[in-house]
């Protein structure tokens, strides 16, 4: 490497890291709800647009079609290189494709950008239906539940009457959830992983955090920065809310032995250096403010904090009782995010559910992404149900 390149500075941050009209297609697909989209709290949502991937092909009847859901800074991307208009390789490239737990020769694979999102579907940097400036700080409080509504549409435009499974972990299990409580007929199989049938109180206190670090940053300005210059956005207060959640995402003994109180290389943390979890922390931070959204972490933060599969349903154990999938659900043995408590609770109030299934990992909440080879395993035995 020349001297030259070891000192190119590094780019600012970009105001966001959204995809935006222009950019690279990639390999997304888009469909268009036919009418605006009602919302639980009341109202509206106009244009409202889905950004999706595919693989496999659809059999005649729709029967083989599977849905992925993605977790909180996912996307469409859930297989696949990077590439133009990606900027990530897919965060489950090990199991989507031909020969895999979800075989692409066998099923056909449809995952979509979630409603409030910022890689291709409606949500705050996407412009508003007149087309002359993003929604912003106006995009409107949405739920799981109008998040779910608007993917029923895009099953509906893609001619699938019944999904063969819905699978989705983290925020995706809640949507997951969603589905096979809202829409019975429509789901076969079920797979939760490290997921909850509400937000904890816990949980909602380490997203407040979150939140309120994006908000307090002065690049923030409301959720109105979307024509800042570059480094002029709220890449700081995403980054700081992007550290938070790390942590909580991963165990203390992975932290402990990966880091421990060793110094970054030949930093001194004593003479105004890092300890290398500090660097860690600041590498995923610079990698998110690059790639994802100030106000799409918002709204997606609190829709999961309004999470809460038995509102107005009687609670929920009656809500648990409306799903017919066969269903497994998975939790993380080192999961101090997403207890195995809460998976247990799923585990027992589902009917087609059988004992919990417990992912060994040292990796924390983020295990289900992770452990490649567990996770599978889950998804075959339910396919061959």
């Amino acid at each position: 490497m020349s001297a030259a390149a070891q000192t190119a500075p590094v780019p600012l941050p970009p105001v966001t890291g959204a995809w935006r009209e222009g950019d690279p297609p990639g390999r997304r697909q888009w469909v268009t709800l036919e009418r605006p989209l009602p919302l639980e709290t009341g109202g509206t949502l106009p244009g409202v647009r889905l950004a999706y991937e595919t693989w496999g092909t659809p059999a005649p009847d729709g029967s083989n079609a599977v849905l992925v859901l993605h977790a909180l800074t996912g996307d469409s991307h859930a297989a696949g290189p990077a590439e133009p208009g990606h900027p990530t390789p897919g965060w489950w490239d090990g199991l989507i494709g031909p020969g895999r737990p979800l075989d692409t020769d066998r099923y056909f694979v449809v995952v979509p950008n979630v409603l409030g999102g910022c890689q291709g579907s409606t949500g705050p940097a996407s412009l508003r239906p007149d087309g002359r400036r993003p929604w912003g700080g106006s995009f409107p409080y949405i739920t799981q539940r109008d998040q779910v509504a608007a993917e029923v549409q895009l099953a509906d435009a893609l001619g699938i009457d019944r999904w063969a499974l819905v699978v989705g972990g983290s925020m995706g299990g809640m949507r997951a959830l969603e589905w096979a409580v809202s829409q019975p007929d429509r789901v076969a199989a079920l797979l939760l992983l490290a997921t909850t049938g509400a937000a904890s109180a816990e949980q909602i206190a380490w997203a407040n955090a979150q939140i309120q670090a994006i908000r307090s940053d002065p690049g923030f300005r409301g959720g109105d920065y979307y024509d800042a210059a570059p480094g002029q956005g709220p890449h700081t207060g995403l980054g700081i809310a992007r550290k938070i959640a790390h942590v909580t995402y991963r165990s203390e003994p992975e932290l402990r032995v990966r880091f421990g109180r060793r110094p970054q290389g030949d930093e001194d943390p004593f003479r105004g250096g890092r300890f290398a979890v500090e660097s860690y922390l600041d590498h995923h931070a610079d990698k998110l403010v690059r790639r994802f959204d100030a106000n799409s972490y918002i709204v997606l933060t609190e829709t999961m904090n309004g999470h809460d599969v038995g509102r107005g349903r009687g609670g929920m154990a009656a809500a648990l009782r409306r799903v017919t999938a066969r269903t497994l659900v998975a939790g993380v043995d080192s999961d101090r995010l997403y207890p195995l408590y809460q998976q247990q609770e799923l585990a027992a109030g589902i009917p087609g559910a059988d004992r919990l299934r417990v992912i060994e990992s040292p990796a924390g909440h983020d295990g289900f992404l992770i452990e490649i080879e567990q996770v599978g395993a889950l998804i075959e035995e339910l396919l061959k149900g």
